[in-house]
C-alpha cells in the first residue's frame, strides 16, 4: 500500500499546479470584499430593524399575527 501526502492532481514544480498559483480564477472573497460586504449587511440589518420596528409595520404585522391566530378551523 502507498500512502501519499501529496494532494491528488499535483503535478509538481513552485506552484503545485493550484490555479491561484497558476493565476487562474478567483475562488473567494479578500479581506478588503468580507469587511465591505460585512459592512454592507449590518447596515441592511439595520435598515431593516428600524422598519419592522416602526409604528405602522410593527402595527401591521400584530394585525396580522392576530388575524393568524383568530383564524377558524
Amino acid at each position: 500500500m502507498v500512502v501519499r501526502w501529496w494532494p491528488k492532481g499535483w503535478t509538481g514544480g513552485w506552484a503545485g499546479g493550484r490555479a491561484w498559483a497558476r493565476g487562474g480564477g478567483e475562488a473567494g472573497m479578500t479581506t478588503a470584499e468580507y469587511a465591505v460586504g460585512t459592512l454592507a449587511a449590518c447596515a441592511l440589518a439595520a435598515v431593516l430593524y428600524k422598519v419592522v420596528t416602526s409604528g405602522a409595520v410593527s402595527a401591521a404585522l400584530q394585525a396580522l399575527i392576530g388575524r393568524a391566530l383568530d383564524a377558524p378551523f
